[in-house]
């Protein structure tokens, strides 16, 4: 990592992944149920049940029939029949409503969930469709990968390679943060032990932070999201379980969030065998941050006082240079972040992110190839400037939202039967509700009753006939 300045004039040793002069100075609405309408009414004992309320008592014999290991379909088989044999609970009386003896009204279609198909992102080259009248991309970027994106909707406006997997260097710590802070009271305080600093890499930028000294978590996250500094990372770390296990959940966390291009190593972006991420990533774990009030106020922060020795402090300021506007850098209008980082071998990276009125544009940036002293600074500039022009015209290319998750056939029987056994309630009330559905429930009733009645039967018989085999097998 970099060798980013320490408190009090002194300077971190530099060591393999110390940072050029020209570089930054740090390492871096839900669907309705259709199984539960409107109450209805009933006339009189002439009708059929009213089907569209499901007992309770259901739903608790569904659950305890998974317990004892029927598997789903049988529980659902069995919730059917019983829900037949049951008799009808009375609805309350609705003098707005009319009863209706035969069939239970039809609902409105659930809304399709928005999603947009992201495949076209992992193809190489520049993704884009800009509306008429709107200008392409800018064509001058030279970042090996690169991603712009409506950080409210998750709308990918337009990417470059945004799968490819390079090292992230410190932008890394914006999946650090996004995992730990969320067990991290933010006004604990936690003594710094000899312990919690070992580890950290040769030529790691660093805060300040001393071994012996109680630090509120506050500080610690502005050591982390101002001076990058890998000593507070691993303070942080060691308080959320330990450094493997921050990894472990890190790991975790990116799967959650749909990116799978991250294989985390360090829970600082150090450079590590093996460590990778991409600006698809990188852009999930800014948007999902952003969305954390103490995140998005750590992230946007220019300067802050650090604690010292005997109670003094001294400043520190963001190594993100679009925001704080150091090194000749001009800040960009309405700048919240989010983080920079640079390692020898991931070149310079950066999350940033700008709001301008309603609308938050997200641009990340790995490994620019131009040479220029701030290349990705100011090529970062560029997309955002892009992205507030073409926000709300160009056609989005992907989305950051992760993708709708699929039962994959196969899976494990344990988990799917019980699954299937909870919703076996709502499963009864959808086959009966369809067969009412169908015609007169009036001529339909008596078939339902006695198919009804096979099933449960049926599904007792061989159910318990398994469980038992289960148990002489065990």
């Amino acid at each position: 990592m970099t060798g980013g300045s320490a408190p009090g004039g002194t300077r971190p040793v530099p060591g393999p992944h110390t940072e050029p002069a020209q570089a930054d100075g740090a390492q871096e609405p839900a669907p309705r149920d259709p199984g539960h309408p409107p109450a209805g009414s009933q006339k009189d004992d002439q009708g059929p049940p009213d089907l569209r309320l499901v007992p309770p008592a259901l739903a608790a014999w569904a659950a305890a029939a998974a317990g004892v290991g029927l598997p789903g379909t049988w529980t659902a088989a069995l919730a059917t029949g019983l829900l037949v044999l049951l008799p009808a609970t009375p609805a309350a009386a609705r003098p707005d409503s009319a009863p209706n003896l035969h069939r239970t009204e039809p609902l409105p279609p659930a809304p399709a969930p928005a999603y947009v198909d992201s495949s076209r992102l992992y193809d190489s080259g520049t993704q884009a469709k800009p509306a008429p009248g709107t200008p392409a991309p800018p064509d001058d970027i030279s970042s090996l990968s690169w991603l712009v994106a409506d950080a409210d909707s998750g709308d990918v406006l337009a990417a470059h390679d945004a799968h490819r997997k390079l090292p992230p260097a410190s932008t890394l710590k914006t999946l650090f943060a996004v995992t730990a802070m969320p067990h991290l009271p933010e006004r604990s305080r936690h003594t710094v032990t000899q312990a919690d600093l070992s580890g950290i890499g040769e030529g790691s930028s660093l805060v300040g932070v001393e071994e012996g000294q109680a630090y509120r978590v506050s500080d610690l996250w502005r050591g982390v999201f101002l001076s990058s500094g890998n000593d507070a990372v691993h303070v942080l770390a060691a308080m959320n379980g330990g450094w493997d296990s921050t990894v472990a959940q890190m790991q975790r966390r990116a799967r959650q969030l749909g990116a799978r291009d991250t294989h985390v190593v360090s829970c600082d972006g150090y450079d590590m065998p093996g460590q990778v991420s991409s600006a698809f990533d990188l852009a999930v774990f800014g948007r999902t941050g952003l969305q954390n009030p103490q995140f998005a106020s750590y992230a946007s922060t220019s300067d802050a006082q650090f604690p010292g020795e005997k109670g003094a402090t001294f400043g520190i300021q963001n190594t993100n240079r679009l925001l704080s506007g150091a090194h000749g850098v001009q800040t960009y209008p309405g700048m919240i972040g989010v983080k920079n980082g640079y390692t020898t071998k991931a070149g310079n990276t950066l999350v940033a992110a700008a709001r301008h009125g309603n609308r938050t544009i997200l641009a990340t940036l790995m490994n620019p190839q131009s040479g220029e002293p701030q290349a990705v600074y100011e090529e970062a500039r560029r997309l955002l400037d892009w992205g507030f022009t073409a926000d709300g015209h160009a056609t989005p290319v992907g989305s950051l939202a992760p993708a709708p998750q699929v039962q994959a056939a196969g899976s494990d029987s344990g988990s799917s039967g019980r699954a299937e056994a909870a919703g076996a309630a709502k499963t009864a009330h959808h086959a009966v509700a369809k067969a009412s559905n169908a015609g007169s429930t009036g001529a339909l009733f008596p078939v339902i009753l006695l198919g009804a009645g096979a099933l449960t039967g049926a599904a007792l018989f061989f159910g318990l006939r398994a469980v038992r085999r289960r148990g002489s097998s065990d």
